[in-house]
């Protein structure tokens, strides 16, 4: 699956929440490595694995998971010739001896969670490395009886050590008045008395150092010197008998060496299991049933990376159709479900379970392609609607029955006709492909589309006309609108100027439009000329008065009066300009004298704002905070612009048209 759409998904979120519930070094290897599958066998047992640790979690059992600390570095020089210390010794015997204890917890389990207990069964017990570890070391220090020489030697060098401290404490006690405390201190392995400097002469023996203020002495009385020599052999025979235990132990362990990667790796396994566990756990996540056919039923889904707590979500596509476009005003969730469905396909193919209801079915996918966002970079001279056509691209390169496309805002970027135009022309190319496609939309032209032709299906995110606040919940079935005219009744634009907007509206439409031809989408822009003509020709309709004069001052007050009423314009709005028979974005708004500037086919120019008439509200042809520039200037200047925004580049200019 291409990386892009991966990212646009936020797979590599889901796989860091894993990462970041294992323990071990190999767990977290094995959670980074996370990638979604296609094959229905491996999934399913994945799955099934990873709900059985959930369950098992969700009852309160504690799985004592050995600690795996010290065991990177240690497996990775066992066989180099390297001896670890007693310290790594006494971590080797803690990951064999909780490995026990795991092998035995597992066993207890092998009817309630049979795939998780199974992993176990393939652990070594390694009694006969434990007993000889425990035999020869404890808390990192390696005992008397390690083997019988050590034994030996520290025995006289016990001896050889009390025999000097009596000498040491006879020497306390007949220099006491030379010395400048009464204590044993050491020097370089060497025991020494404190000496007052001018009594170094009484008391026989090396001075090995002297305080920093040059008041003291440190003397190695000569009577102690061959006490001093016999306690260092000795101690150097310890030496080397101690690392003949640890060499004999390195031997034991290397010999074990294959048991104990088939231990660590059963270990690193449960490791990675029990965090896909944990976050399902987190998250309220349930096994999906998985189906060959592309066909998914998700019922009350989840995002899982919402801040705020996600509405559940209930979508389907059945074998009834194999592309759903989905409709709705601005933030009302389309973007959001179409990330839900591809994410938890991704998690499900993964293993991971999915944070849906009991009963949900995901489809199985070769490919997951989403285009979603505009991905807009002006250093590489890409406007929004060239990145969103260069994403599809990508995706009719390899799209095909086992692929699933995700297509945020259709025939956004462009010429609204042209690229409705090619969007239909997309949607029936991945149909024939065979592709299950979710797509977004604001266009009434693609809607009609989605709800006459065969294999497509229209669905609408639902929304409170009382309260103008989206509710977050697929209807399936049928269309929905940006519901631009329930949203400006509710702001006080009058009803005459809605019954005019749903009038353009429907001529826009155009009607229904025949499928087997090649005409229905310019018919259906066409369809608003007749209208714009009347207004062209017969200006403003008077509205009726009872008992009103019809004369010229009061046709004057009421062309006035309807003029006061036409609604606001807002810079990317579409108009209609009758007398062009064209349609235009607004570029500059009206000054004091009404006169806008309106840019029609790429060409900026000034016309009255009494001879223009809305179409579409900006809000529902760009996203929120979107980059204005993209419709209105040129490539050349926004690369520049970019430029200038980073360094001063001496010559460089943007130039602009100056209009009247």
């Amino acid at each position: 699956m291409r990386t892009h759409s991966l990212e646009k998904l936020e797979y590599n979120r889901a796989v860091e929440a894993v990462t970041a519930r294992t323990t071990t070094y190999m767990g977290r290897k094995l959670a980074e490595q996370l990638e979604p599958l296609y094959d229905a066998r491996v999934i399913a047992a994945r799955l099934g694995e990873t709900e059985e640790a959930r369950a098992m979690l969700e009852k309160g059992m504690h799985v004592p998971l050995p600690s795996m600390e010290g065991m990177e570095d240690l497996f990775a020089l066992l066989g180099t010739g390297y001896v670890p210390s007693e310290q790594q010794f006494g971590q080797l015997a803690q990951f064999v001896r909780s490995c026990g204890q795991l092998r035995k917890f597992m066993a207890s389990k092998g009817e309630s969670a049979p795939a998780v207990a199974g992993y176990a069964s393939s652990m070594h017990e390694l009694g006969g490395l434990l007993g000889e570890i425990d035999r020869s070391i404890d808390r990192g220090r390696i005992l008397d009886g390690a083997s019988q020489e050590l034994g030996r030697v520290r025995r006289k060098l016990r001896q050889a050590e009390e025999k000097l401290q009596k000498r040491l404490d006879g020497l306390l006690s007949k220099h006491a008045e030379h010395l400048q405390e009464r204590i044993v201190s050491s020097r370089g392995g060497r025991y020494v008395l404190s000496v007052k400097k001018e009594h170094r002469r009484k008391v026989p023996g090396t001075v090995l150092d002297e305080s920093a203020s040059g008041q003291t002495v440190f003397v190695e009385p000569s009577e102690t010197t061959g006490l001093q020599m016999d306690l260092s052999a000795l101690r150097a025979e310890e030496q080397r008998e101690e690392l003949q235990v640890l060499a004999r132990l390195t031997g034991e362990a290397e010999l074990a060496l294959p048991q104990l990667s088939v231990n660590a790796e059963a270990v690193a396994h449960y490791d990675f299991l029990l965090a896909k566990a944990k976050w399902a756990l987190a998250i309220g996540a349930l096994p999906p049933a998985l189906t060959g056919d592309g066909t998914f039923e998700l019922r009350a889904a989840r995002h899982p990376f919402l801040s705020a707590k996600p509405v559940p979500l209930d979508i389907a596509m059945d074998d009834s159709y194999r592309s759903l476009l989905i409709t709705g005003p601005n933030t009302g969730g389309k973007t959001v479900a179409l990330k839900t469905v591809g994410l938890l396909t991704l998690m499900a193919q993964t293993g991971l379970l999915i944070p849906a209801a009991a009963g949900s079915r995901v489809g199985l996918f070769r490919a997951v392609e989403a285009d979603i966002g505009d991905g807009q970079s002006l250093d590489r001279s890409l406007s929004t609607f060239s990145s969103h056509i260069r994403n599809v691209t990508d995706i009719l390169s390899v799209a095909d029955r086992s692929t699933l496309v995700l297509l945020d805002e259709l025939a956004t970027g462009t010429d609204p006709g042209e690229g409705v135009g090619l969007s239909i022309a997309v949607l029936e190319e991945l149909y024939r492909r065979g592709a299950a496609v979710l797509a977004t939309t604001h266009f009434n032209e693609i809607k009609e589309y989605a709800r006459l032709a065969p294999g497509f299906r229209n669905a609408r995110m639902a929304f409170d006309e009382d309260t103008l606040q989206p509710l977050y919940r697929l209807d399936m079935g049928e269309a929905g609108d940006s519901y631009a005219f329930v949203i400006a009744r509710k702001f006080g634009i009058g009803e005459e100027i809605i019954d005019r907007a749903k009038e353009i509206a429907r001529g826009l439409k155009g009607g229904e439009r025949d499928r087997s031809h090649g005409d229905g989408l310019r018919e259906g822009v066409q369809g608003i000329i007749p209208l714009a003509k009347d207004v062209a020709n017969e200006g403003v309709r008077p509205a009726a008065r009872a008992g009103s004069d019809s004369g010229a001052a009061g046709a004057m007050s009421e062309r006035q009066e309807t003029a006061a009423a036409q609604p606001e314009l807002a810079i990317g709005d579409l108009v209609w300009i009758p007398s062009l028979g064209q349609r235009g974005v607004v570029y500059r708004l009206a000054d004091e004298r009404g006169n806008l500037i309106v840019q029609v086919r790429g060409v900026k120019q000034p016309i009255n704002r009494k001879r223009v008439r809305l179409q579409i509200e900006s809000k529902h042809l760009y996203p929120d905070d979107y980059d204005m520039d993209i419709v209105f200037d040129s490539v050349e200047n926004r690369k520049k612009r970019s430029l200038m925004a980073k360094r001063h580049v001496e010559g460089l200019k943007i130039e602009r048209e100056e209009l009247e």
